[in-house]
Parts: structure tokens; C-alpha cells; sequence
């Protein structure tokens, strides 16, 4: 409690209540004022009982009669006054010590001297000052005690020519009041230490939380705590985002029944700690059961994550993995393919070969070609880079693309028609993974594209069910059988291809949690058939949770 210079009444090196909160100290003013009015009380009661003989031994009973009346009078003053709180609290505990103390010292000499005993309700006036006010106060406090006893002992052997000499007594009693402010002083310094101790770690704590608290909102996978009787404890704000719910769930029923039974089985058979369960939009929900026990109970925490990110970090994973094998294979197989390959050149510059012996000779050479472009997709696989996911304004993108393509790819501009929603679509992915994608898709698709006077068509489609790219051309229907393989690594139908292009499109579009899927049907205004591969691509204006 800080004071102002205004609220000190007498010099004191410290005049507030060391370490001790407002509300507190207020609490140990109200004691000290109840024990004040019990002690006042009890004083003016043994006054009029009359009882003998005296328990203090009074030799002037009017001095006695007022200084009671007048300490009682003013302790209840002040219950007003503390009770209103209109005086600060350090004046208040200051003149509450020093009329205790002035009041004391009356009734000491009403009684006969430091011989009544009530000296000793000094120390307890003295004790109340360095707990009140401060440690060094009760030194001021003991200094005036011991002044007001001399000056009572000397006022009554001089003024009131008593014949009985008590100096040693109120030396004795000085020196008690003394060692008690003393005493006092010491523990009030450990009453602060501790309390500035306690304080630093409550402030600690209090940080911790917060932090602890903030982590767990702010954590990217969304997390349930709950009770063995399915009572939810508490949900960050991922887990409401995920569940798309606004508020707290009271029970795991609440949720989601299909999660309720899956944690009600889990508690059950503990072996089985994963489940999906489907939100309205039929996205799925990743959830993973595991113990959280605490010193009180044992509790359960639910994480939750969204499929699509799960699904994510598997595809890096496997990636990564196919990319480390894949590149030491092709590396083995690239050096004696180059021997290979050197070989069939120097021998289709001898002058000797017969025509049959040329054609085998280009044989080779063609097929050392595809083997050296397999291996060049394979090592994609190895050199291939995390997702750099960007937010991208898809039709300009495609305009620029579209143009970049013809020219890389040295195709007539007719081959390729581009048409663009009327919506500002913005999308969630890496450009250049975007890019590989499409490469491998109208590749594919002028490829098989049979028809001479027909064009490959990139289209953009913006609904409720999301963003789509579409790669659309008119060749000749993939078999039902084909579709079930056509994103197998190898697998193809073509003499010529390696079978990648498709399965390496497939895991970039996962690992940039985009889908992409084949689709056959009747174009609207030719009612010919034709092939769709549709890229469906994460909206950048309501984009999902990552990891």
C-alpha cells in the first residue's frame, strides 16, 4: 500500500503495511479494532462491578472512569471511520496505535503505577504497530511507549510524591517493548519477503496459464478434454472450428454421436485409438483418443484433425520415402544405361551395318530414350520440394499460363482454348506444383485428343461444392477398368509414356491438399463425349486448418 507524504502523522521510516495486500490489511485493522473494543469494554465493565478487591489495584478511580470512557468513545469513532473508510489507512493505523498507546499509559497511572500489570497491554499495542504499519514504526512505537512509562514513573514520584520508586520496572517494561518491536520488525521483514516470494510465483503461475492457455488455443489441431463419463472439461477454438460449433459442448453426445461410441469403445479396447467421423459438408474429421492424467482424476483428451491435412502429411511422408529409393535406383540404372546408350551411338556411325542391324540399332536408342525419361520423372520424385502454398488469383494465372504453355511447348494456339468464370476465384496451392500439374495434364489431353478440328479446353468452375481447374478433351472414352489404375505409378496404355504424369499430378495435388479426379460425360451442346480431369483446389478466402 503506497502512501502519500499528506498521510503520515508522525515521522516513520516506513509507513506502509509491508507486503501486505489492501483487502488484508484492512481485515488486520478491523481485528486489532475488535480487540480495542473488547479491551475498552471490559475496562469500563470492571469499573462499575465494583468487584473486590480490584483486579488493578485503582488509586484514582475518576482518572480511571474517563480514560476507559473516553478509550471506548474513540474506539468506536473509529469502527466509523473504518467502517466508511473515508481516512486512508496508514492514518488510521497510526492514530489507533498512538491512542492506544496515550490511553494505556492513563489507566497505567490511574491503577498505581507499572505495579497494576497493564503495562503489558503496551506490548501488545507495539506488536499491532509492526504488523500494521511496518517493522520500523514499531520501533517508533516502543520509543514512545517507553517515554510515556518514564514519564508516568517520574510524574508520580514528583508531582503526586509517591513514596514507591519503579524506574526499574519501566526499564525492564522498555526493554520488553524494545525486543518486542524488535522481534516485530524481523518477522515483518519475512512477513514481506514472503509475501513479494509468493507473489513473484503467483505472478509466475499466472503467466504459465496464460500461456498454457494461449497455446492450446492457438494450437493448429483442434483438442477435447473430457471425462470418463464423456463430460466435456473444455474444446479449443480449433476443435469449434472443425466441428463447426459456436459454443462449448457439454458432452461428447453433443458432438457427435458416432464420436461418443467410438470413445465409449476405445475406454473399452484401448488398442483402437483412431476414428473419422463426418461433418455435414462430408469432409472428414481425423480423431485420436489418448489418456491425460492429472494428480486428482484421470482424464481424456480427443485430438482433432482435419482428414485432409492427416492425409497431407502421410503423402510427404511416402514422398519422401519413394523420392530416397527411387534416386538411389535410378541413379544405379542411369550409369549403364549412358554406357548403353554411348554404345549404340558409336556403333550407328560404322560403315558396315546392314540396313536390319540400323533398325536394331534404333531400337535401342528409342527405348534407351524412354528408359533415361523414366528416370528423369522417378528423380522428380526425390528432388521433389515441400509446398509453398500461395494465395493465387486463378484466371489471371491461367491466362498467363495458357500463354507460356504454347510457347514452351511450340503448339498451335487453336490446340488450346481457355474459359474462365465469372467469379473472382482465389485459390491455396504452391504456383509451381500448380504448374507441373496442368503440364502433365494438357500434355495428356492434346495427346489423346482425336479429333484435328477439336481443342483441349482448361475451364474454371466456382460453386458451392468448391474451385475447380478442368482439362477437358474429346478423345476416346477411358475404359471403366483403366479408370480404376489410371493414378497407379506405371501404369499406362501408351507404347511411349512411363506411366507417372498422372500419379506424379495426383500427389502434388494431395500434398497441396487440393484433389484431383477423373470425369467422363455428354458435352451440353455437341452431345459428344469426353474425358475431364478436375483439379479441385483449396479456397484461399475460407481456407482450412494447418499443421
Amino acid at each position: 500500500m503506497v502512501m502519500h507524504k499528506a498521510d503520515i502523522i508522525f515521522p516513520c521510516p516506513f509507513s506502509k503495511a509491508y507486503g501486505i495486500p489492501s483487502q488484508q490489511a484492512w481485515k488486520l485493522l478491523i481485528f486489532f479494532l475488535t480487540y480495542r473494543v473488547v479491551l475498552s469494554s471490559a475496562l469500563l465493565l470492571l469499573h462499575y462491578f465494583h468487584l473486590q478487591p480490584a483486579p488493578f489495584n485503582v488509586a484514582d478511580p475518576r482518572l480511571f472512569l474517563w480514560s476507559s470512557a473516553s478509550y471506548c468513545a474513540i474506539t468506536v469513532v473509529f469502527a466509523i471511520s473504518i467502517f466508511f473508510r473515508r481516512i486512508p489507512y496508514a492514518p488510521q493505523a497510526q492514530l489507533l496505535i498512538f491512542t492506544d498507546i496515550i490511553a494505556i499509559t492513563l489507566l497505567l497511572h490511574a491503577s498505581g503505577g507499572i505495579s497494576s500489570g497493564l503495562g503489558i497491554l503496551l506490548i501488545i499495542s507495539v506488536t499491532f504497530g509492526g504488523i500494521l504499519i511496518g517493522g520500523h514504526c514499531a520501533m517508533v512505537f516502543a520509543a514512545i511507549a517507553s517515554m510515556s512509562v518514564l514519564c508516568e514513573q517520574y510524574y508520580a514520584l514528583n508531582v503526586n510524591r509517591s513514596i514507591f520508586s519503579n524506574y526499574t520496572e519501566a526499564g525492564l517494561l522498555g526493554a520488553a517493548l524494545f525486543t518486542t518491536a524488535f522481534l516485530a520488525y524481523v518477522l515483518a521483514k519475512r512477513s514481506e519477503q514472503s509475501q513479494l516470494i509468493a507473489q513473484q510465483h503467483k505472478q509466475t503461475i499466472l503467466k504459465l496459464e496464460d500461456l498454457n492457455r494461449s497455446i492450446i488455443q492457438h494450437l493448429q489441431a483442434g483438442i477435447i478434454i473430457a471425462t470418463r463419463f464423456q463430460q466435456v472439461l473444455m474444446t479449443n477454438q480449433t476443435a469449434l472450428n472443425l466441428l463447426n460449433i459456436y459454443a462449448q459442448p457439454r458432452i461428447i453426445q453433443d458432438i457427435s454421436l458416432e464420436l461418443a461410441d467410438a470413445f465409449k469403445t476405445w475406454l473399452t479396447h484401448v488398442d483402437g485409438n483412431f476414428v473419422q467421423i463426418t461433418r455435414q459438408d462430408q469432409s472428414q474429421i481425423h480423431c485420436r483418443f489418448s489418456f491425460l492424467p492429472t494428480q486428482q482424476e484421470m482424464l481424456f483428451m480427443i485430438t482433432l484433425e482435419d482428414a485432409a491435412l492427416y492425409n497431407q502429411r502421410l503423402q510427404q511422408s511416402k514422398l519422401a520415402s519413394l523420392g530416397r529409393l527411387t534416386a538411389s535406383i535410378a541413379h544405379e540404372i542411369r550409369n549403364p544405361l549412358g554406357a548403353i546408350s554411348h554404345a549404340t551411338q558409336l556403333l550407328t556411325e560404322s560403315p558396315n551395318l546392314n540396313p536390319q542391324d540400323v533398325r536394331l540399332t534404333e531400337i535401342i536408342q528409342t527405348h534407351s530414350l524412354r528408359i533415361n525419361n523414366i528416370i528423369e520423372e522417378i528423380l522428380q520424385l526425390s528432388r521433389r520440394k515441400t509446398s509453398n502454398r500461395q494465395k493465387i488469383a486463378v484466371n489471371p494465372w491461367l491466362k498467363t499460363y495458357i500463354h507460356d504453355f504454347i510457347a514452351q511447348q511450340n503448339i498451335k494456339p487453336e490446340q488450346i482454348s481457355l474459359t474462365l468464370s465469372p467469379h473472382d476465384i482465389y485459390a491455396l496451392i504452391d504456383p509451381d506444383h500448380l504448374k507441373q500439374i496442368l503440364d502433365n495434364l494438357c500434355l495428356n489431353a492434346i495427346k489423346h485428343n482425336t479429333r484435328p478440328d477439336s481443342c483441349v479446353t482448361l475451364s474454371t468452375e466456382y460453386s458451392a461444392k468448391g474451385i475447380f481447374i478442368n482439362v477437358t478433351d474429346n478423345g476416346k472414352k477411358i475404359s471403366a477398368n483403366v479408370i480404376e489404375h489410371l493414378f497407379e505409378p506405371f501404369f499406362t496404355t501408351s507404347n511411349t509414356g512411363t506411366g507417372l504424369g498422372l500419379y506424379i499430378s495426383k500427389e502434388l495435388a494431395e500434398l497441396n491438399q487440393a484433389k484431383l479426379f477423373y470425369h467422363s460425360g455428354l458435352s451440353t451442346p455437341m452431345h459428344e463425349r469426353f474425358n475431364c480431369f478436375k483439379l479441385s483446389l483449396p479456397d484461399a478466402e475460407h481456407p482450412t486448418l494447418e499443421l
